[in-house]
């Protein structure tokens, strides 16, 4: 996932993340701050810290960090769900004047491991295909708990819609035996009121 959004320099911007658990989570940001004079956001916000937070489904606090204009963090999920990752400056200006709009940069990798190749260059081949081989088996895994992350999903769909669909059964029964009931009052009331005024 790679993108960029903007905010206000105290504002508070969140992003949810469908993750499946135990799963590594590694995120790069980069912030620019808008520049009145340019008409331009500056390739750098010096002095402007971005603090990091990172909740889990269960609202567990995963990640709570202070870092620069730019940096990288990681997490690793322990439920699969929906995170919330937010992102706000620590900004101390006074709201009247921390008028600046910030551009993030964002860039979140879940679940990948990236092969160093200067390490892989470095051994005999033997080597190479052991490290490929046992980044190919990470993949996998990685794969394997998305599966089954969606596969979970989809049950908890499929059971979601089988009990909307038996209430909407017994909704309809209920307004069948309702509208019958009705009925047969209606012709039971007019009968006993034709016979009352002995029109039958």
């Amino acid at each position: 996932l790679a993108l960029y959004f903007h905010t206000g320099e105290r504002e508070e911007k969140c992003i949810i993340e469908e993750i499946p658990s135990d799963t590594l989570v590694v995120g790069n940001y980069k912030v620019q701050r808008w520049d009145i004079h340019k008409h331009d956001f500056l390739e750098s916000a010096p002095g402007l810290g971005m603090f990091v937070t990172v909740t889990s489904p269960s609202a567990e606090v995963l990640l709570s960090k202070l870092y620069g204009p730019q940096g990288t963090f990681s997490f690793t999920s322990y439920l699969s769900g929906e995170h919330i990752i937010c992102f706000q400056s620590n900004s101390t200006r006074f709201a009247v004047i921390a008028g600046s709009k910030l551009r993030i940069h964002l860039d979140i990798r879940v679940g990948e491991h990236f092969l160093d190749e200067s390490v892989i260059q470095a051994k005999d081949k033997v080597n190479e295909v052991s490290v490929r081989l046992e980044h190919l088996i990470e993949q996998i895994h990685h794969v394997t708990k998305e599966q089954d992350y969606e596969r979970e999903r989809e049950e908890k769909f499929r059971k979601k819609s089988e009990e909307t669909n038996s209430n909407i059964l017994w909704w309809a029964i209920g307004q069948t035996l309702i509208l019958i009931s009705v009925g047969i009052w209606q012709i039971k009331s007019l009968r006993d009121f034709f016979i009352s005024k002995k029109l039958v």
